[in-house]
């Protein structure tokens, strides 16, 4: 198996494993990016305080293949119950809709 596989498989892993997982650049504490600390503050927002949240700049393995996984090319994204939500911008337009919030309580459950 190469090394484009086994980093597919463990995103797989990751984002079916938990509930809810933010693949972004830094930590929801220390965010590198604007639209990776507009996504971990509109989770914030929506109440979720404990979720899994992976630094790509910290992962190599991850920052080169995640864009592979869901056929999404930017950072950051967001994953619940395995499945893609989108990046900031559509984070944000689900929370005003009050979307993003029924998701997150059905993941939760």
């Amino acid at each position: 198996m190469d090394a484009k596989q086994i980093a597919l498989d463990n995103i797989r892993k990751t984002v079916t494993e938990n509930p809810i997982v933010l693949y972004m650049k830094g930590t929801p504490q220390f965010p590198q990016c604007g639209f990776s600390g507009r996504a971990a503050q509109v989770l914030k927002t929506c109440g979720v305080e404990k979720y899994v949240a992976v630094n790509v700049l910290a992962d190599q393995e991850v920052f080169d293949n995640l864009r592979f996984y869901a056929d999404f090319p930017t950072f950051p994204q967001l994953y619940i119950n395995g499945e893609l939500i989108g990046g900031s911008d559509i984070m944000l337009s689900m929370s005003e809709q009050g979307e993003l919030q029924k998701l997150i309580q059905l993941a939760l459950q």
